[in-house]
Protein backbone atom coordinates (compact mmCIF):
# COMPACT_ATOMS: atom_id res chain seq x y z
CA UNK A 1 0.00 0.00 0.00
CA UNK A 2 1.08 3.46 -0.97
CA UNK A 3 2.08 6.01 1.59
CA UNK A 4 -0.09 9.06 1.03
CA UNK A 5 1.15 13.16 2.05
CA UNK A 6 -1.22 15.73 1.43
CA UNK A 7 -0.24 19.31 -0.54
CA UNK A 8 -1.81 22.61 -1.30
CA UNK A 9 -1.23 24.23 -4.30
CA UNK A 10 -0.01 28.04 -3.54
CA UNK A 11 1.09 30.85 -5.87
CA UNK A 12 4.49 30.09 -5.38
CA UNK A 13 3.88 26.65 -6.82
CA UNK A 14 2.61 28.13 -10.26
CA UNK A 15 3.91 28.87 -13.43
CA UNK A 16 2.59 32.76 -15.16
CA UNK A 17 0.20 30.20 -16.89
CA UNK A 18 -1.74 29.42 -13.51
CA UNK A 19 -0.51 26.18 -13.69
CA UNK A 20 1.92 24.15 -11.54
CA UNK A 21 5.35 24.48 -12.74
CA UNK A 22 6.58 21.02 -14.22
CA UNK A 23 9.93 21.04 -11.37
CA UNK A 24 7.56 21.47 -8.00
CA UNK A 25 6.16 17.34 -8.49
CA UNK A 26 10.04 17.04 -8.20
CA UNK A 27 9.67 18.70 -4.95
CA UNK A 28 6.26 17.23 -3.91
CA UNK A 29 7.51 13.56 -4.46
CA UNK A 30 10.72 14.26 -2.21
CA UNK A 31 8.45 15.69 0.43
CA UNK A 32 6.68 12.69 0.38
CA UNK A 33 9.39 10.38 0.24
CA UNK A 34 10.73 12.48 3.40
CA UNK A 35 7.56 12.06 5.19
CA UNK A 36 6.92 8.00 4.10
CA UNK A 37 10.74 7.05 5.91
CA UNK A 38 9.62 9.75 8.75
CA UNK A 39 6.49 6.95 9.32
CA UNK A 40 8.82 4.30 9.30
CA UNK A 41 10.70 5.56 12.10
CA UNK A 42 13.63 6.50 9.66
CA UNK A 43 14.32 10.24 10.03
CA UNK A 44 17.45 11.60 7.64
CA UNK A 45 19.12 13.72 9.33
CA UNK A 46 19.08 11.80 12.67
CA UNK A 47 20.30 8.93 10.15
CA UNK A 48 23.59 11.21 9.07
CA UNK A 49 24.07 12.01 12.27
CA UNK A 50 24.34 8.34 13.70
CA UNK A 51 25.42 6.52 10.46
CA UNK A 52 27.41 9.20 8.82
CA UNK A 53 25.02 8.05 4.86
CA UNK A 54 22.41 10.04 3.39
CA UNK A 55 20.25 9.13 0.45
CA UNK A 56 20.97 11.33 -2.74
CA UNK A 57 18.49 11.39 -5.91
CA UNK A 58 20.02 9.00 -8.58
CA UNK A 59 17.78 8.88 -11.14
CA UNK A 60 14.11 10.29 -11.83
CA UNK A 61 11.67 9.56 -14.70
CA UNK A 62 8.55 11.64 -14.48
CA UNK A 63 5.33 11.72 -16.86
CA UNK A 64 2.97 14.77 -16.52
CA UNK A 65 -1.22 13.97 -17.34
CA UNK A 66 -2.85 16.91 -16.09
CA UNK A 67 -2.42 20.41 -14.63
CA UNK A 68 -2.39 20.64 -11.32
CA UNK A 69 -3.71 24.73 -10.44
CA UNK A 70 -3.92 27.64 -7.53
CA UNK A 71 -5.45 25.62 -4.69
CA UNK A 72 -5.69 22.39 -5.67
CA UNK A 73 -5.42 19.79 -3.31
CA UNK A 74 -3.31 17.07 -3.86
CA UNK A 75 -2.60 13.59 -2.40
CA UNK A 76 1.06 12.49 -2.94
CA UNK A 77 2.19 9.11 -2.87
CA UNK A 78 5.37 6.91 -2.55
CA UNK A 79 5.20 3.39 -2.48
CA UNK A 80 8.50 1.34 -2.57
CA UNK A 81 9.04 -1.05 -5.75
CA UNK A 82 12.43 -2.58 -5.15
CA UNK A 83 14.87 -2.71 -2.19
CA UNK A 84 18.61 -3.08 -3.13
CA UNK A 85 21.59 -3.36 -0.94
CA UNK A 86 22.60 0.43 -2.15
CA UNK A 87 19.43 1.91 -3.59
CA UNK A 88 15.61 2.24 -3.24
CA UNK A 89 13.30 2.25 -6.70
CA UNK A 90 10.47 3.99 -5.40
CA UNK A 91 7.14 4.58 -7.40
CA UNK A 92 5.53 7.82 -6.82
CA UNK A 93 1.94 9.55 -7.71
CA UNK A 94 0.11 13.22 -7.45
CA UNK A 95 -3.63 12.64 -7.49
CA UNK A 96 -5.89 15.94 -7.33
CA UNK A 97 -8.37 15.56 -4.50
CA UNK A 98 -11.11 14.57 -4.50
CA UNK A 99 -11.29 11.79 -6.96
CA UNK A 100 -7.75 10.88 -7.42
CA UNK A 101 -7.74 12.39 -10.65
CA UNK A 102 -3.62 11.10 -12.38
CA UNK A 103 -2.05 14.15 -13.04
CA UNK A 104 1.87 13.08 -12.61
CA UNK A 105 3.54 9.70 -11.96
CA UNK A 106 7.17 8.89 -12.02
CA UNK A 107 9.65 6.52 -10.58
CA UNK A 108 12.55 7.87 -8.33
CA UNK A 109 16.01 5.94 -7.70
CA UNK A 110 17.53 7.09 -4.10
CA UNK A 111 20.76 5.83 -3.79
CA UNK A 112 22.64 5.79 0.10
CA UNK A 113 26.54 7.29 0.22
CA UNK A 114 28.65 7.99 2.80
CA UNK A 115 28.09 11.84 3.65
CA UNK A 116 31.29 12.71 3.46
CA UNK A 117 32.73 11.64 0.22
CA UNK A 118 29.39 10.98 -1.38
CA UNK A 119 30.79 7.64 -2.73
CA UNK A 120 27.94 4.49 -2.93
CA UNK A 121 27.60 2.66 0.39
CA UNK A 122 25.42 -0.11 1.52
CA UNK A 123 21.93 0.72 2.90
CA UNK A 124 22.62 0.26 6.58
CA UNK A 125 20.49 -3.09 7.65
CA UNK A 126 18.39 -1.54 10.17
CA UNK A 127 16.99 1.00 6.95
CA UNK A 128 16.12 -2.70 4.99
CA UNK A 129 15.13 -4.20 8.19
CA UNK A 130 11.94 -1.87 8.53
CA UNK A 131 11.40 -1.23 5.05
CA UNK A 132 11.12 -5.52 4.87
CA UNK A 133 8.44 -5.32 7.92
Amino acid sequence: MAFAFPVRIYWEDTDAGGIVFYANYLKFFERARTEWLRSLGIEQRRLRETTGGMFIVADTALRYLQPARLDDELLVTAALQEAGRATLTLSQQALRQPGGELLAEGTIRIGWVDASTLRPARIPSMILETLNR
